[in-house]
């Protein structure tokens, strides 16, 4: 039972890093771009490193083992690509104007850590409009009905993501702790600039900054959440008990590790590009791969 609460702590912690970023946004005195690109790169790296060397391999080896070959090498194939078309369909199913990954221009930030920096209307907002909707971003009207809508379906769509997110770190810390570990500081990494989302619609619809940090700290709440149903849904299978069985295991770790490539790929990769400048996020990504690559080897 002690493995169970390790899981699921882990997946509190990776879930509330949306509170991070939230902070970030109304303490920090500019928001350091090429921090969040290189560190959603580096959450990219590991996740895609972890999902083909070590995820993918170890539902494979436990779908050989009770299929036999080649039926579990079709089984692992098909969990892999049934997770992606999970997390895909999740994609699909959430409005692109509320996509929880746009960034954020400097002067729509400002306003949140300082009292005295012009709020981005008139002039200023008509300047940022024009640059947001040339560089392809969403754009925040004056109307405050329609910014708190956003930010509350930002908010929705972030916790939506992180559902699944929060499956593959609570399966991944159940199986191997080491392993739950650096996938839960990799997910809590590209929780940051989702934070961000989330605070700035809200704070310019209400003009209040604990019920900005608020919504984006309960935006992460999902990932806990998806954890505890996971839990849940897997004692109720198994009449009971929590041990789950070995082709169980296997689909479920190949289905997260497709989760994980297509959260890397759709949302990580592009996110980190658009932050950063040069070959910062690549930098990022190099970087998590040998980080979760000397991690895998220092615990054999």
């Amino acid at each position: 039972m002690s493995g169970v609460w390790f899981a699921l702590g882990l997946t509190l912690v990776a879930g509330m890093a949306t509170g991070i970023g939230s902070a970030i946004a109304f303490f920090a005195k500019r928001t350091n771009y090429r921090f969040l690109s290189i560190a959603t790169g580096f959450s990219a790296g590991v996740m895609l490193y972890v999902s083909f060397v070590e995820i993918l391999l170890k539902g494979s080896d436990a779908l050989v083992e009770h299929y036999g070959d080649p039926a579990g090498y079709w089984v692992n194939t098909a969990a892999f690509f049934g997770g992606m078309a999970l997390i895909g369909l999740i994609d699909n199913l959430i409005p692109s104007a509320e996509n929880p990954h746009e960034t954020h221009a400097e002067v729509e930030t400002a306003p949140l850590h300082d009292a005295e920096a012009p709020f981005p209307d008139g002039c200023v907002l008509a300047e940022a409009t024009t640059a947001r909707s040339a560089a392809g971003l969403h754009d925040h009207s004056v109307d405050h009905h329609k910014l708190m809508r956003m930010g509350l379906f930002t908010a929705l769509a972030i916790g939506i993501h992180n559902f699944p997110e929060g499956l593959a770190t609570f399966l991944s810390a159940l199986e191997d702790p080491g392993l739950g570990i650096a996938i839960a500081i990799a997910i809590a990494l590209h929780n940051i600039p989702e934070g961000i989302s989330v605070s700035v619609p809200i704070f310019y619809a209400t003009g209040n900054r604990m019920k900005a940090f608020t919504y984006s700290l309960l935006s992460g709440l999902s990932e806990p959440i998806g954890a505890a149903v996971a839990y849940v849904a897997l004692v109720v299978i198994l009449g009971g008990t929590a041990d789950v069985p070995q082709e169980l295991m296997g689909i479920l770790f190949a289905g997260v590790a497709g989760i994980m490539v297509y959260i890397s790929l759709d949302e990580l990769l592009p996110t980190s590009r658009a932050y950063g400048k040069g070959h910062d996020s690549i930098y990022g990504l190099v970087a998590g791969m040998l980080v979760m690559a000397l991690s895998l080897l220092l615990m054999k």
